[in-house]
C-alpha cells in the first residue's frame, strides 16, 4: 500500500471513531432496583444477585453498560426492608425487583405505580398483591416458589430418612412468612396425620427464639424440624443449623444453602433457576410491557441436597433410593 493510500484509510477511520463513540454513549442507560432480604456479603444474597445479571444478560442487559441495578440489602431486618423499600421508590427505577414475601409487602405499599417484579410470595392472590395468576391487573408479577402442599413432601422425606419420627414441628416468623404462618396449615395438619406424625407449630421472632424452641423440641424423643420458607429463616440460617445439631434434630430446609452449611437435607425449588427465568418479565417491562398482563409463573426445576456428614452424625442411614434421586449429596 502506498503512503497516500494509507493516510487516505487513516483518516477515514479517524472519522468514523467519533461516530461509533458517540453510538456507544448514546446507549440508554435503564434502571432498576432491587430488594434483597440478605446482607451484601450473605452468599446466598450473592447467588440470587449472580443469578439476577445472568438472566438480565441473556436479554442484552449489562450491567453498568446500558442497565443500572441500585441494590439493597435488608438483612431480614423488618424495619429497615420497610426503609429500603421507601428509598427505592424514591429512587424512580423503571422496576424494581423484590425476592421473597418479606420483600414485596413494603414495596407494594410504598407504590401500586412502578412495575415490581418478585420471586418467592408464595400466595400473591390472598395477599392482595395481583388479581389472579392469570392476569395480575396491577403494576405486581413474578414467580412464585412455594405452594402449600410443599409441606407435605418435606413431611415424607423426613419420615424416609428418620421413619422413627413421630412428632415434627414448622419454625417461622409470624412477621415474615406467608399468611403470617398459616400458609401450610391445613396440608400440614392432613398430611402429618396420614403419617401418624404429631403436627406442631413453632412460631419465632428473635434467634432467643429460635434456640429456645429447638432446645425444647430437642428433648422430646423422635421429634423432628421443618423449617419454613420464610425471610427471617433464611437470614437464621447458620443459627438453626447449628441448634438442629446440636440438638440431633433430624431437619428439613427449604433451601439449598441450608443444606451445604451443615443441615440435614433441603428439597425445593431451584432458585438461581427461577431468578434467572424473573429476568424476562424485567426485560418485558422494559420493553413496555405491563405487569398486569404478565402472567405469575410457577417454578420448573426442584432440587433435593442431602449431606451425608450431617445424616452419620444423626445416626442415619439415607436410604439407596433417596440417594439415587438426590440433586446433590454433600459427602
Amino acid at each position: 500500500m502506498h503512503r497516500r493510500e494509507f493516510i487516505t484509510l487513516l483518516g477515514c477511520a479517524a472519522a468514523a471513531w467519533p461516530l461509533a463513540a458517540h453510538g456507544q454513549q448514546g446507549e440508554r442507560m435503564r434502571h432498576i432496583g432491587a430488594l434483597l432480604p440478605f446482607s451484601a456479603e450473605d452468599a446466598e444474597g450473592k447467588t440470587i444477585v449472580t443469578a439476577l445479571r445472568q438472566g438480565l444478560e441473556k436479554f442484552d442487559w449489562i450491567e453498568d453498560r446500558n442497565i443500572r441495578i441500585d441494590y439493597r440489602f435488608g438483612g431480614g431486618d423488618v424495619v429497615r426492608t420497610q426503609a429500603y423499600a421507601r428509598e427505592l421508590v424514591e429512587l424512580s427505577p423503571e422496576a424494581i425487583y423484590a425476592y421473597l414475601n418479606g420483600q414485596l409487602a413494603p414495596l407494594s405499599h410504598a407504590t401500586r405505580t412502578i412495575p415490581i417484579v418478585f420471586v418467592g410470595a408464595s400466595d400473591p392472590v390472598g395477599a392482595g398483591y395481583v388479581e389472579s395468576f392469570a392476569r395480575p391487573g396491577r403494576n405486581i408479577t413474578g414467580f412464585i416458589l412455594f405452594e402449600p402442599s410443599m409441606v407435605g413432601k418435606w413431611l415424607q422425606a423426613l419420615k424416609e430418612l428418620a421413619p422413627s419420627v413421630s412428632r415434627v414441628a414448622i419454625l417461622f416468623n409470624p412477621k415474615t412468612a406467608t399468611r403470617g404462618g398459616s400458609f401450610y396449615s391445613t396440608e400440614f395438619n392432613t398430611a402429618a396425620a396420614a403419617l401418624s406424625i404429631e403436627p406442631s407449630i413453632a412460631a419465632v421472632h428473635s434467634a432467643n427464639d429460635i434456640e429456645a424452641v429447638i432446645s425444647a423440641l430437642g428433648q422430646k424423643p423422635n421429634s423432628a424440624l421443618i423449617v419454613a420458607s420464610d425471610t427471617f429463616t433464611s437470614v437464621h440460617g447458620e443459627l438453626i443449623v447449628t441448634l438442629a445439631a446440636r440438638h440431633r434434630l433430624p431437619t428439613v430446609y427449604p433451601f439449598p444453602h441450608f443444606a451445604k452449611i451443615g443441615g440435614l437435607m433441603s428439597y425445593g425449588p431451584d432458585t438461581a433457576d427461577t431468578v434467572r427465568r424473573s429476568a424476562s418479565y424485567i426485560d418485558r417491562i422494559l420493553k413496555g410491557e405491563k405487569p398486569a398482563n404478565l402472567p405469575v409463573q410457577a417454578p420448573t426445576k426442584y432440587q433435593l441436597v442431602i449431606n451425608l456428614k450431617t445424616a452419620k452424625a444423626l445416626g442415619l442411614t439415607i436410604p439407596p433410593g433417596v440417594l439415587a434421586i438426590a440433586d446433590e449429596v454433600i459427602e
